[in-house]
């Protein structure tokens, strides 16, 4: 069971909060309803996730409180990505189907850099594609390098709050 009290066995991204499935890097960084890890998919060194830690499936099924961290919890992660990877742009989207089947919502936050025009055609989506279709992982001991540095950036920085 995660601390918010809902947990799937076989959903990835409760596999991966749990410690079921290897997580390179580890877990960076947790508010009471959210967590943010290195993604294991092909968007590069400096990619994180950031997902409720309990089995949500709808951006609409959120709590206050949820809703509440998210905001300051996304800005601050790509603050962190920006400040290691140095990234032209921080794409920030949503991401929450399993083969047309809605999953655990994740919001995938990826470093861009405008020198990736050099070998992809366009940005946004369709980088995004592009790197899905290679399929190719970055090195695990480089994942591991970042997730690091992105611990010590975000315990330094300052706490999350809903401002209430």
């Amino acid at each position: 069971m995660t601390e918010s009290g809902h947990d799937v066995e076989g959903c990835l991204a409760c596999d991966l909060n749990n410690g079921r499935q290897d997580l390179p890097g580890g877990r960076i960084y947790a508010t009471e309803h959210w967590t943010v890890e290195h993604c294991i998919g092909p968007f590069g060194v400096g990619a994180l996730i950031v997902k409720p830690l309990r089995h949500c499936l709808h951006v609409a099924d959120l709590t206050a409180e949820e809703t509440a961290e998210l905001g300051p919890l996304l800005q601050r992660s790509t603050s962190t990505i920006e400040a290691i990877v140095e990234p032209d742009q921080v794409y920030v989207c949503l991401w929450s189907h399993a083969g047309w089947t809605p999953g655990h919502i994740h919001f995938v936050l990826q470093p861009s850099w405008n020198k990736l025009s050099e070998s992809h055609e366009k940005p946004g989506p369709s980088l995004q594609v592009d790197m899905l279709r290679s399929g190719a992982t970055p090195p695990r001991d480089e994942v591991e390098s970042f997730a690091k540095r992105a611990r010590q950036f975000l315990a330094e920085a300052p706490a999350v709050t809903s401002g209430a």
